[in-house]
């Protein structure tokens, strides 16, 4: 080469070459052409020199190195032009490698070797190398210089795994020299072997031609080998070599079987022992090497891998698992995740838990996974659940994994944790340790945790709730969206089922604490504090959250798809439910029904448990219903309980039939009217069908078409007719019901399928068995006369006994005919309406039925009558009534109080239907009869008998007040000659002044001084014979209102009969006034005034106004209407005395008191008219001039059509008073006003009655009810 052709060259490659004398002499192809421009001639002739330093060499092959990376393919082409130079070069290499003792230098050579050989079209390179390679350790007297040939053929292998077959089938012996190396003393040759043995094994073909080389000469040696290394590299390529043998089955049983002596442990003091592969792996489990713990971990997961069975007793003898649990204490992630590997695979063997490794680890197990959760590692935290759910799953349940509670509680918080996690498959692996964990026997220890245990099921509820609320991707479009719907719907499934068998597990947990005492509640909770942590608070969460949470989710899941599987987890827990929480099986049961999952039971029975499938869900689902059906008998809502006698019929076909049950509605229903010979078996499941059916439509689930049911039940009824068999109450009630609420209303029943009902009830003790309340099965029973002449009476006795509600509207009249009643009484009232016939049977019922019951009868009676006033029944209940009074009198004779106590109630009602008409009407022969009857009733009773006196009194007063004067004579004339009755009043008119305030007669003697006082006014006004007089202490009388004491309702009675007596000028014929023992003599100016004396007539008045001043509006109206008979009285005797006793100073005070009283108060009635006596008698010092313009002012600027019929005849009279007298001079006011008056007063009451100041009140039984708008 020239000069110039030198400089050409640049720094870098003048420093390669290193053999200038020589380098011009080679063709320029050997060298690169790129940089670093390497010469292979002058690598050649330099590397083989041994005058060359050994620093230029590793240069050398550095920049070689170099180049081969950076241009691959350049060096490759380089190499290659010549095989025979390629192959030189090769051994070159390979010579320096052997001969060197430069450790760089050598692993320089080595990759250089392998760069170079792993290049493509090199085959006989390769070849050439294994020679040299083959060659180097048959020539070597000892294993001693063998290193760096093992290691360049360990690597080569890795870098061609094929070369593992060609050096076990072409090299034979080769394997020889490597079992001389292992015994080698040195451990780097060792580990250089084992490398090579690793990369040989890892071959299945070459592992499987030496198979025999290991069984017979390598095993042994290699444990020893394992046993014995003291340096990390020998140790981790014997790991590795370990874990390439222990992927096959073949190996993996030589050596778990092989076990060697251990060198130097024989002496005096430590006689010999054997190590095995266990020991081995259990003593690098001991180091602190974290990497050698690790590989140790796998090798013992690949040896469990194959048979756990087999080999995980040689580990828990060697006491692996120990270790293994102190290491899941360990930071390493990764090394936790081995040992969870290894104890996963270890908990397959029973031996595992009866040495209670478990009991020992399970506290590391409860920290590990606390601890993992805070990581990121999802897997790590999988692994950890996995391994906590094995151990949960097979701990024998007589030993006991948690020691205290608090461990127990520590492991429920930690599996909350978990299942809360938002990686779906973490909290997969919770919830199937959840489910190991709800376990008796892992949750005994006391106390129980029941708090932590419903936070627990709280948390994996939620997860649930909030998976199965996670919106599906619905935007894409055909298969691919398809599947993927699908696929989410199946991972909705699984969760949810995994969730549902965790709280099936709960359920189960609380079933199994019920017999025992001591979980009851906290021992050790103070008595005064809340039991929240007790099982009863703890049973009622779980109802509360099968209610709340698993239905709402698995209706919402079964709305996309139904899985057996599912389904059966999902109704074993709703059948649990009835036995945890026994005081709400009834409610559930219900609520259960309600949401018509007797359908979806028997949807699902028809669906998958046809035939012989499924037949766990058909157990479950039967057993479901069963216990529903019966839940559901024992404490109905409309019909009557089951009773213990039939309890065991009723539960024999449930039990024999329910499983049977797997059919459709439409293949049911054609069952169920199947006529021909029915089978006891066949009949049994027709009691079911007919039962859940019944229940259902109880329920409002009325998933059978009416029209078809009803054909079905009426088959049913007439093929039991047919055969003669009558079927227990409950199948008879079901049938019935569902026959009425089914039945189209435009269609009567076959007289044959009525015989059938009318066998069926005969054969019933009592028709309360077989009653179901509601409005149509009492319209079938009133419609049918041939059911409502044999039952009719018993069935209206049993609605009225079962109808509860409603009745407090029905018996307010203030609105009479726009009441909204309850849909019952509706449909009760149109069948009234359409069937008046039914009105005697009520009436029976007042009478005969319990006294709870009649009364009931009574208020829709009266408010029948008094809402179907067009309805003429009058007649026909009045008959009936006076048939019944008839037959009571004869039975019961002297001593009616002795008969039925409903006859109160039926006398409340004879005067209910008294009060029908507004309009006064004769007295026809049935009225006067009754009349008779009554009074002939209360003459036979004794003042004792309030409650048959007081609505008799009822009638009376009526039967004289609500009729013509020519009845009232007739009625009047028929009373007084009854000498029994008048001798009662006069009793009961004795026994005001013995009787206290709040004595319970106190209404009824109220009656009987007003029933005296229409006596005594009919008998002076008709003139009538009087067969029995009636005698009266005046003094007593005047003693009552002087000072009264009395109640007002009593006060305002006797007020009423004064008033009569004053009209009558005290000569009555009727009564007789007795005067008083030890009466002082009266004075000669008295007697005009006889029988009263002056100094009686200022008491009395003292008496009426201090009654006036309670301002009490009913006792006002009385006491003006008996002072108005008083002046009127004292008037004709002596008009000073009458005008002094309207003119007392005391008068305005009174007059003012009222007025004070409120707003406009000189418009009410009562003053009105105390007003107007006042001007009638010139009470000028009262009310002057001025005053009554005032109150006419005011009564001219007032709404007058707002002011009722008592205050505008008061208005009106008081101004014709003032006019009479001439006190206004503004005639144009006064005249005005007048008109108005005129105009309103012919309207309301047009006849101008006289003032009546009160009317009868006892319209009803006990009541004190005042009417507004009194009548004369």
């Amino acid at each position: 080469m020239k000069a110039a052709d030198h400089s050409a060259f640049g720094r870098d490659e003048e420093a390669v070459l290193l053999l200038e004398r020589t380098h011009h002499r080679h063709d320029p192809r050997w060298l690169l052409p790129v940089s670093p421009h390497v010469c292979l001639a002058c690598a050649l002739e330099l590397l083989p020199e041994p005058g060359v330093s050994l620093v230029r060499k590793k240069h050398v092959l550095f920049c070689f190195q170099d180049a081969l990376v950076r241009h691959t393919s350049l060096v490759t082409q380089l190499v290659a032009q010549d095989p025979r130079v390629c192959i030189h070069f090769v051994r070159v290499l390979f010579g320096l490698l052997s001969s060197v003792e430069d450790g760089s230098v050598a692993d320089l050579c080595i990759e250089v070797l392998i760069q170079l050989t792993t290049q493509p079209n090199m085959e006989q390179t390769i070849q050439c190398l294994l020679n040299e390679c083959h060659r180097e350790l048959c020539n070597l007297p000892s294993m001693g210089g063998s290193l760096a040939t093992t290691t360049l053929l360990g690597k080569l292998v890795n870098a061609i795994p094929d070369l593992a077959e060609d050096l076990v089938m072409e090299y034979g012996n080769l394997m020889e020299h490597l079992l001389r190396g292992l015994v080698y003393p040195n451990e780097g040759v060792q580990a250089s072997i084992c490398y090579l043995y690793g990369k040989l094994y890892s071959s299945p073909t070459a592992a499987e031609m030496l198979s025999g080389h290991f069984r017979e000469k390598l095993c042994a040696l290699f444990l020893s080998t394992l046993d014995n290394a003291q340096t990390r590299d020998l140790q981790i390529n014997c790991l590795g070599l370990l874990r390439q043998l222990l992927k096959y089955d073949l190996f993996v049983s030589v050596i778990m079987s092989k076990s060697v002596p251990v060198e130097g442990a024989e002496s005096v003091e430590q006689p010999s022992r054997e190590t095995s592969l266990p020991l081995v792996l259990k003593k690098f489990l001991l180091s602190r090497d974290e990497v050698l713990q690790v590989a140790s971990s796998h090798c013992i997961t690949a040896v469990l891998v194959h048979s756990p069975a087999k080999h995980a007793v040689a580990f828990i003898y060697a006491d692996i698992p120990e270790f293994l649990f102190e290491h899941l204490s360990s930071s390493s992630e990764i090394l936790v995740w081995s040992s969870y590997n290894c104890l996963i695979l270890l908990a397959e063997e029973p031996l595992f838990f009866s040495k209670c490794h478990t009991v020992y680890g399970i506290e590391a197990v409860v920290r590990s996974l606390q601890g993992s959760l805070q990581m990121t590692n999802t897997e790590l935290h999988k692994q950890g659940l996995l391994l906590f759910a094995e151990i949960l799953t097979r701990q024998p349940e007589e030993i006991r994994l948690f020691t205290s509670s608090a461990m127990c509680r520590d492991a429920s918080r930690a599996l909350q944790e978990a299942v809360s996690s938002p990686v779906l498959a973490v909290a997969a692996e919770a919830l199937r340790a959840i489910s190991a964990f709800l376990r008796k026997d892992h949750q005994s220890s006391l106390p129980v945790q029941y708090r932590a245990l419903r936070a627990l099921l709280e948390a994996m509820l939620s997860r649930c709730m909030e998976f199965s609320q996670t919106p599906l991707n619905r935007r894409s479009l055909g298969h691919a969206c398809s599947r993927n719907l699908e696929k989410a719907t199946l991972r909705k499934g699984k969760f949810l089922l995994s969730t549902l068998e965790g709280f099936r597990n709960a359920c189960r947990l609380a079933v199994e604490f019920q017999g025992e005492p001591s979980a009851q509640e906290n021992p050790f909770t103070a008595p005064s504090a809340e039991k929240e942590d007790t099982l009863e608070a703890f049973s009622e969460f779980l109802l509360s959250a099968c209610d709340s949470l698993c239905i709402p989710m698995m209706m919402r899941y079964s709305e996309e798809t139904t899985h057996p599987n599912l389904m059966e987890v999902f109704l074993s827990i709703l059948h649990s439910l009835f036995v945890i929480v026994p005081h709400m099986k009834v409610k559930f049961s219900r609520k259960l029904a309600d949401a018509s999952f007797i359908r979806l039971t028997l949807e699902l029975k028809a669906r998958f448990c046809s035939g012989q499938s499924h037949s766990s869900l058909n157990q479950v689902c039967s057993s479901f219903l069963y216990y529903m059906c019966l839940n559901l008998l024992f404490a109905p809502e409309k019909t009557e309980s089951l009773s213990q006698e039939e309890l065991p019929a009723v539960s024999e076909f449930l039990q024999h039939g329910l499983p049977h049950i797997s059919s459709r509605t439409p293949e049911s229903l054609a069952f169920l009217s199947d006529r021909q010979h029915v089978e006891v078996a066949a009949r049994q499941r027709q009691y079911c069908i007919l039962l859940l059916f019944y229940l259902a439509h109880i329920h409002d689930d009325r998933f059978v078409p009416d029209a078809e049911l009803c054909v079905a039940v009426q088959s049913f009824l007439l093929s039991l007719q047919d055969q003669g068999e009558c079927p227990p109450p409950v199948v008879c009630k079901a049938a019935i019901y569902l026959l009425a609420v089914c039945q189209d209303k435009d269609c009567a029943l076959g007289e044959a399928v009525v015989s059938a009902i009318r066998k069926c009830l005969e054969g019933t003790s009592d028709l309360r068995l077989v009653y179901t309340h509601h409005p149509l099965l009492l319209r079938l029973f009133l419609v049918c006369p041939g059911l409502m002449g044999r039952f009719g009476h018993r069935v209206l006795e049993l609605w009225f006994s079962w109808e509860e509600s409603g009745y407090e509207n029905l018996d307010d009249d203030s609105s009479p005919g726009r009441t909204v009643f309850p849909a019952n009484f509706a449909a009760l009232f149109q069948m009234l309406r359409s069937m008046p016939s039914v009105l005697l049977i009520l009436l029976d019922l007042v009478y005969s039925s319990p006294v709870d019951t009649a009364h009931k009868v009574l208020i829709v009676l009266r408010a029948f009558l008094r809402e179907n006033e067009d309805i003429e029944v009058g007649g026909l209940i009045r008959g009936h009534f006076l048939l019944i009074l008839q037959r009571l009198l004869v039975e019961y004779g002297a001593s009616p109080s002795g008969a039925s106590g409903n006859l109160p109630l039926l006398l409340n009602l004879l005067s209910s239907l008294q009060l029908r008409t507004e309009s006064e009407q004769e007295l026809d022969s049935m009225a006067m009869k009754l009349l008779h009857q009554v009074s002939k009733l209360c003459g036979k009773c004794s003042p004792a008998d309030v409650d048959i006196l007081q609505p008799s009194f009822n009638f009376l007063y009526w039967s004289l007040h609500r009729t013509t004067p020519s009845s009232q004579k007739r009625a009047a004339a028929v009373l007084l000659s009854n000498t029994a009755l008048i001798e009662l009043l006069e009793k009961m008119l004795a026994l005001t002044w013995t009787e206290a305030d709040s004595s319970p007669r106190t209404a009824l003697l109220c009656s009987a001084w007003l029933l005296t006082a229409s006596f005594s006014a009919q008998q002076n006004s008709g003139n009538l014979q009087v067969h029995q007089t009636l005698s009266v202490e005046l003094n007593q009388v005047l003693k009552a209102l002087s000072f009264p004491k009395k109640s007002a309702l009593l006060s305002a009675a006797i007020l009423r009969f004064l008033r009569t007596a004053l009209q009558q000028s005290f000569s009555s014929a009727f009564v007789a006034w007795v005067p008083s023992g030890g009466q002082p003599l009266s004075a000669p100016e008295d007697d005009v005034l006889a029988p009263l004396g002056t100094s009686q007539v200022l008491s009395l008045l003292i008496g009426l106004q201090n009654l006036l001043v309670q301002k009490d509006p009913l006792l006002s109206q009385a006491c003006i209407g008996c002072l108005e008979a008083l002046l009127d009285y004292l008037h004709a005797r002596s008009p000073d005395v009458a005008l002094h006793v309207a003119s007392q100073p005391w008068n305005r005070f009174l007059l003012f008191t009222l007025l004070d009283s409120g707003e406009n108060a000189f418009l009410r009635p009562e003053i009105l008219r105390l007003m107007t006596l006042f001007v009638q008698y010139r009470s000028s010092g009262i009310l002057s001039r001025e005053e009554v313009a005032l109150i006419l002012q005011g009564a001219a600027l007032a709404d007058l059509s707002t002011l009722s019929k008592d205050t505008l005849q008061a208005l009106h009279g008081f101004l014709l008073q003032v006019q009479r007298i001439g006190l206004l001079n503004d005639n144009n006011m006064t005249q005005t006003l007048q008109a108005s008056l005129e105009g309103l007063c012919s309207r309301t009451f047009p006849a101008q009655p006289v003032f009546q100041d009160m009317l009868y009140p006892f319209l009803h039984l006990g009541a004190s009810t005042w009417a507004t708008s009194p009548r004369p």
